[in-house]
């Protein structure tokens, strides 16, 4: 038989056959089972953190914030603006405007620094001690970079360089009525910038635009709240009307804009150690914020399409 007929009578050498083909699927599922198994017990363990917070870069980027990229994109469809007020390295304090009754304009600024800054930094974000007091949270919180809301944590990440995230607003800014939408709330007692004099940290002013509207707010349950141990609980025109449907945020179109940032290194220590200094910074990022809220919306079109 000549080299053709050999050619013509077996099978070609990229053909696989269907034993071959179910033991490659079956190494593939294991493979995936394993893999799944080994990023459950990251996500719900202590272990692999990279620092004392126990933040998870790896599981961070590749499954925790993977979902929330395509309510970022294909769903709330967020513009960012003045990503090059944000310092490519070296600690810095961003603080943002906070809405929408869950917290999802916080991880909406996570992704947007993440994913659109040049240095792609991690966003560190400051988190309420709600989130650190339920089990399964808690530990993803952790494992995305979040840490509890303190003093010490802001200084320990700034000193290391980190960008920290903060909202200083809190729940009163979260759980606002929909009536008082885009009117900030009080920024406490200024704690961030007393964080950011110390260690000679620019402030990022950040003002954000459409998260206002994705659970519009027409009454809080208060008692139920309590009962619940709960800061508020909302009432929208769906939830809880419509069940767990109403649980669906609206597609809103979103705008995140960062300002230019204020120079904190050049003070005295003298004027580091007077509260009225330290209000009169943070309430000079409050009006800039709340400035630039109000221009934001002001030029946007539709509420759906920007």
């Amino acid at each position: 038989m000549d080299e053709a007929g050999q050619r013509e009578g077996q099978p070609p050498q990229d053909r696989v056959s269907p034993r071959d083909l179910l033991m490659e699927t079956v190494a593939q599922g294991m493979l995936a089972l394993a893999r799944g198994r080994d990023l459950l017990d990251r996500c719900l363990t202590d272990e692999q953190g990279v620092d004392d917070f126990g933040y998870d870069p790896e599981l961070t980027d590749d499954v925790l914030l993977a979902p929330l990229r395509q309510l970022y994109g294909k769903y709330f469809r967020v513009d960012v603006e003045g990503l090059d007020n944000i310092p490519a390295e070296g600690g810095a304090l961003i603080v943002a405007n906070h809405s929408g009754t869950l917290p999802l304009d916080a991880l909406m600024l996570q992704i947007a620094v993440r994913d659109h800054h040049p240095a792609h930094r991690a966003l560190r974000l400051l988190a309420a001690d709600l989130v650190f007091e339920l089990p399964v949270l808690r530990t993803l919180a952790r494992k995305a970079g979040h840490t509890i809301a303190c003093m010490d944590s802001a200084l320990r990440l700034l000193e290391r360089g980190e960008l920290v995230g903060v909202m200083p607003e809190g729940y009163k800014g979260l759980g606002k009525p929909f009536a008082e939408r885009y009117r900030l709330r009080r920024f406490g007692r200024g704690g961030f910038a007393a964080v950011a004099l110390r260690t000679g940290s620019p402030l990022v002013p950040c003002s954000i635009v459409g998260a206002e509207e994705i659970y519009p707010m027409i009454a809080d349950a208060r008692p139920l709240a309590r009962r619940l141990g709960l800061p508020y609980f909302p009432i929208t025109p769906t939830f809880p009307l419509l069940g767990p449907l109403g649980a669906l945020p609206l597609p809103t179109k979103w705008t995140i804009r960062f300002g230019e940032p204020v120079r904190t290194d050049h003070y005295s220590p003298q004027a580091l150690e007077d509260p009225m200094f330290v209000h009169k910074v943070s309430d000079e990022v409050r009006d800039t914020i709340q400035e630039t809220l109000t221009a934001m919306v002001r030029e946007r079109g539709s509420l759906w399409s920007g």
